[in-house]
Parts: C-alpha cells; structure tokens; sequence
C-alpha cells in the first residue's frame, strides 16, 4: 500500500479558475467533467475524509470499487439510480456545496455566470444531475485527461500518483510572476484558445512554441491605440470611474462627439474596440462599439457635470458591466450586441459544409434543422404572403440532402455581413427576405464586373 504521509495533499475548492483549467475548453459545455475531475483529485490526493485507500500503483478497477458502493454495477452503461449512499448516487451540488468546500452557493454561481453566460435554468438542471452516473468509458476517458495534465502517470496500465503538482490557478500565490500567464491570466480568450494558450504559452526547453497570429488591420495610429489602452487602464483603476466625452470619427457619420461610460475594451475582427454605453454617434440607443482608431479625443467628465445625458445620470448607481456585453453576445450571433436580433435561415452546398462548417463552433444559437423542419419553420415566420410562397417555391428547387441552418444573429452586424460574403458562393441566405435582396443586389453587382 502507498504510504499515506508520503502522498502530497490537495485542499484547492472548486473556484471557477480551477474549474476552468481542468475543463481544458469552454467550461459552459464542460463544467460537470470539470467538476468531476475536482472530485477525482480529492479522492487521489486529498486528506484522510476524501483520500481513497488505494495501493500504488493502482487500477481503475480499485479506484471503482473503492469510490463505489458494493452494488455498483460494473457493466458499460451509465449506473441507474441502485442506492441512496452510493457515490454515483451524489449530485452535483451536493459534491459543490457542503461545509467543507467553503462555497457560498449564491456566490459561485454568480462567479460562474460571470464567467460564462448561461441560463439560471440550464445551471439549475446541470446542478441536479448525478455527477458521476456517467459510463464507464467517461470514468476512463478523466483518468486519460488527469494523466495528460500531470496528475498522474500511467504505465502498463495502471496509475501512479505523482509526488509534484502540475501548476494550476489555485497555486498562482506560489508561482513567479513571470509563470502566471500560462495557468491563470487567459480568462479573455476565446475558452477553445485559452486551453491552447494555458497548455503551450510559455516556452518548452526555452523553446516558443506556440504562435498567435490574428488579423490586426492597424498600423500607422498604433501608437495612437497605444495611448488610449494606457488612458482607460488609469481611469478604470480608479476608485470612482467617471463618464468621458469622446470625439470620434465615425465611418457613417463623420466627426462626432458622444458622451459615455466607457465598460470595457474588446479585439475583433481586426481591430480594437471600446463598448461605451451612453450617447451614440447615431443618437439611437444606449451602446456603441468604438473603434480605437478612431477616437480622435478623450476627456474626463465629472458625474455632475451639466452636460451628461439624462441617461446616464440615472444610471451612475446602476453602471452597466462587461457581463451585460458577454450575455448579449452569447444570444445572438455578432459583436454589434446592441443590434435587433433576427432568425436567418441558411442552407449550404453539402460537400462545402461537410468539408469546412460540420463539426466546428459559430455560435450558441447555430443550429443545424432538417429540410422538412426549414419547410415548416418558413409559414411561422412574420414576412408578406407572397415572400413566403416565393420562398418555399424555391426551397422545392433546393437539394433535400444540403446542410440547412438556423441562427440568431444581429441585423446590420458588419462582421456577420463579412462572414456571409466569405463562404458565398457556397451559401444561400434563405431569410430573413431582406437580406436575401440584399444579397441579391450584391450578386448582380458583382457579376457585371466578371461577365465580359
């Protein structure tokens, strides 16, 4: 038997930083292997009330038999629900939320949710889930990622518990400054990239690599941006954030002044921009993404000052968050979030789709539908009689066997604008009808340019 004393001990809780490192991607669609993987490490390495009583090296057999109770089944499929005291019997928040974790419910779900945006209903429903009523298959397949992690070693089949930790969130306080980046400060990224990022930021044998090479169309005002990072960073480690007059050049509306709370910065598509809430460049609505390049001024306002829009002052106790900006993204497709949302109807050439849109990640709300349900989706929809029957006319002309989609997405977003261009001719706006004339129009301009 492995000497107890001798086994390093593990008391890290189930923060969300940890969670996320262990979810190695997005955490929303791997929070319960997350979770589960929390829970396996405290039955390797935590103290005598969690630590299993395992030799060493061990199988998963001994692990099963020993985290399981006696009637557990032992076949392939997920257990059903055999005994109240067995462990597969647990839900999630029963292994997250007793006296000993430390966490407040209330509070971990709000750090949660901060984190990623999703629904209080969906996490109430994974939240009851029996966290370990999962196959067998699923039990190996976290020992394979505990392994890959540098949890543990595996050699003819069988584990051994390690002696050194791999680095992770929770032991940030003990690292060197100059190590952090790799585990813990990759929270803005894209989940699928921070996993990346966590994995291979720093060198291997003082070694690079891993390279990040995005699209970034600014250059000649990069100094400019520069200097609007640095001006935002002081005035948002400030105790009291006051509101700023922006004098802005704006490609639809030249030269303009707006007033406004400034939330947060974002990079997309190319460029640099601030999501400000307040007055807008086209004096419509309250948010407005701000290309860094843009800004021509910047000056600091008092909150009593005579100018402010009455909009902000009646929300100065009330200012909004980066959360609101990451909930509105993540309900529709595009980064203008303060856009009216829409359903779009898309069908692409099957061999296209097959080859570079199966298997990868648009959006929450892109979802593949039969050619039957797109049959039965176009009659609900609210567009003129004569549209709908043009449409479905056409859908009959329409191979059955295409890939057809649905999504959510912002009416006027440039950047859904500029993704739709990138995969014609290979994909067919089917709604909503106006864009499809849009579209239209854009086509038969094109085509004059090519047809001699």
């Amino acid at each position: 038997m492995f000497n107890f004393s001798t086994i390093p001990l593990i008391e890290d809780p189930p923060y969300i930083e940890l969670l996320q490192w262990l979810a190695r991607g997005s955490l929303k669609q791997n929070l319960l292997r997350a979770i589960r993987l929390w829970v396996w490490l405290h039955s390797l390495y935590g103290d005598q009330q969690d630590r299993l009583c395992l030799p060493d090296p061990f199988t998963y057999k001994h692990w099963r038999d020993t985290f399981f109770s006696v009637t557990h089944p032992k076949g392939e499929l997920a257990p059903h629900l055999h005994h109240s005291n067995c462990a597969c019997a647990k839900t999630t928040a029963q292994w997250l939320f007793y006296p000993k974790t430390g966490l407040v419910e209330p509070e971990w779900r709000r750090s949660l949710q901060q984190h990623d945006a999703i629904s209080d209903a969906d996490l109430d429903e994974l939240l009851q889930q029996r966290l370990f009523a999962v196959t067998r298959r699923s039990l190996f397949a976290d020992l394979q990622i505990l392994t890959e992690l540098g949890w543990l070693k595996l050699a003819d089949k069988q584990y051994y518990r390690v002696q050194n930790f791999p680095s992770r969130p929770s032991a940030r306080e003990l690292e060197p400054v100059n190590n952090r980046l790799g585990v813990y400060d990759l929270g803005f990224l894209n989940p699928n990239l921070e996993a990346i990022a966590q994995n291979l930021s720093q060198p291997i044998q003082n070694v690079q690599r891993f390279y990040l090479e995005v699209d970034y169309i600014i250059s000649q005002t990069q100094n400019q941006v520069e200097k609007w990072l640095d001006e935002f960073r002081n005035l948002w480690e400030q105790t009291t954030i006051t509101p700023i007059c922006l004098s802005y050049t704006s490609a639809k509306y030249g030269v303009v002044e707006c007033i406004i709370y400034p939330v947060c910065i974002y990079y997309v598509q190319r460029a640099v921009y601030l999501c400000g809430f307040g007055k807008t460049p086209t004096n419509k609505g309250e948010w407005y993404n701000y290309r860094l390049d843009k800004i021509q001024k910047i000056t600091p306002l008092a909150w009593n000052d005579a100018k402010l829009p009455k909009l902000l002052r009646q929300r100065r106790t009330t200012l909004p968050t980066p959360d609101h900006i990451r909930l509105q993204m993540h309900q529709a497709w595009g980064f203008d979030f303060y856009l009216p949302s829409k359903l779009m109807l898309l069908r692409f050439d099957r061999t296209f789709h097959d080859r570079y849109i199966k298997g990868t990640s648009r959006h929450a709300t892109f979802k593949a539908i039969s050619y039957q349900g797109i049959l039965q989706l176009i009659p609900e929809q609210v567009i003129p009689v004569k549209h709908r029957e043009t449409l479905l006319k056409i859908l009959k002309n329409r191979p059955q066997d295409d890939a057809y989609y649905t999504v959510i997405y912002r009416d006027g977003d440039p950047n859904v604008g500029l993704r739709l261009r990138a995969w014609r001719p290979k994909v067919e706006v089917l709604l909503p009808w106006e864009l499809r004339q849009e579209i239209t129009k854009e086509v038969q301009a094109e085509w004059h340019f090519y047809q001699n």
